[in-house]
């Protein structure tokens, strides 16, 4: 049997077969630690920092002004609760957004165990942030902003460099979850005025298990992780070479391809879109219309049940549903409920999300399935 088409780039990438050619000597044979002074470290040193350096040329920073991490939900711990401790003498008040990642909500929740506060502010009915409420959340007190680049869920673009030149204004920091902008649309610390961003390596085609945080220079977050003083004291730990490697080469493919990579991205989530909309009725879209991901394509089946409409499709379609549905419950995400998305539709909410290697054919075979899917449960329901 053939594999299902893959529409859930959102949620993980295939590595790129560029991405694993340059890490293969890693596994293979360039296994020495960069920190040892002998031969065998010299390249794996050296590859380390020309990855740093493709990170930075992609974020339009300084290479020193990124360090490497676990993935994208280390780069949020390390962000909050680092900054947040670091100035907990000046405020203990923090802003985010109710739509963010949990490893972003979950982070500042656990700190209130600290003693601070969190204001959690809500969006409009396209998932969008509105800037003005964001203003009104700051107080004296406040020390830290953290609203995401773009929504993974419903692909809404927050207006991060409003939001952080207020933060500016008022000497506040400003931090903002990367993970599912990078690679799709333009990510620049410097336009968007932010002092720290984070990074996921498997939202880019590089490997699981490795990110990064930029870290505007003069910043001081605690430290995350102590030890023998790798990453230029930042994070200790044996870095994981073959991984920061390919999560340097993805950035650099993403910085060369950016324009050519999100009109191809847009075209296949549009064909999506108008496919399905023109078999099929009561569907409709989740997100802004036009301040949204490129790939991104959050849509609601009225009167339907996500998980069943997955099971439908599941064998020839790969997406990811927006609710639960159990026997008698429906557990819906909390991007759809922060949307205020009526729950006959948000509980027939799917996600599909393109990606670099999805094709015309595959979009074309996917609408065939999904609407004969739909169809079929409308007869049963």
């Amino acid at each position: 049997m053939d594999q299902p088409i893959y529409l859930d780039y959102n949620g993980t990438t295939p590595h790129d077969p560029e991405v694993i050619l340059v890490m293969r000597p890693f596994l293979e044979t360039e296994f020495g630690n960069p920190s040892s002074s002998h031969w065998y470290g010299i390249r794996p040193k050296r590859a380390v920092e020309a990855a740093r350096r493709q990170v930075a040329g992609l974020l339009g920073c300084q290479p020193e002004a990124v360090f490497f991490t676990s993935g994208g939900t280390e780069s949020n711990n390390h962000a909050i609760k680092g900054l947040a401790r670091s100035l907990k003498e000046k405020g203990r008040h923090l802003i985010t957004s109710t739509v963010e990642h949990p490893a972003v909500l979950d982070v500042c929740r656990y700190l209130e165990q600290e003693g601070f506060e969190t204001t959690f502010v809500d969006v409009d009915d396209k998932g969008m942030v509105r800037v003005d409420d964001v203003a009104d959340a700051i107080r004296p007190e406040t020390i830290l902003i953290s609203v995401m680049h773009a929504n993974n869920e419903v692909g809404t673009i927050q207006p991060i460099d409003e939001i952080a030149r207020i933060a500016r204004q008022k000497g506040i920091c400003m931090h903002t979850d990367a993970a599912q902008s990078l690679g799709k649309i333009d990510v620049d610390v410097q336009s968007m005025n932010v002092d720290m961003l984070s990074v996921a390596g498997h939202k880019l085609y590089a490997p699981k298990g490795i990110g990064a945080l930029y870290v505007r220079k003069g910043l001081l977050p605690e430290k995350f992780c102590h030890g023998a003083g790798q990453e230029m004291g930042w994070r200790a730990g044996t870095e994981n070479v073959m991984a920061i490697v390919g999560l340097g080469k993805a950035c650099e493919m993403a910085d060369c391809s950016l324009d050519y990579a999100g009109r191809h991205l847009m075209a296949m989530r549009d064909r999506l879109h108008t496919g399905l909309a023109d078999g099929l009725t009561d569907m409709r879209l989740n997100g802004h219309p036009e301040h949204r991901l490129p790939n991104t394509l959050s849509l609601s089946f009225k009167g339907l049940e996500a998980n069943r409409i997955l099971e439908e499709i599941g064998l020839e379609v790969a997406a990811s549903a927006g609710a639960a549905c159990h026997s008698d419950t429906v557990t819906l995400s909390h991007v759809l409920e922060a949307m205020r998305v009526p729950v006959e539709w948000a509980k027939g909410t799917v996600r599909f999300s393109t990606g670099r290697m999805t094709t015309a054919d595959q979009i074309d075979r996917a609408v065939e399935v999904v609407i004969e899917a739909v169809q079929r449960l409308r007869k049963d329901h």
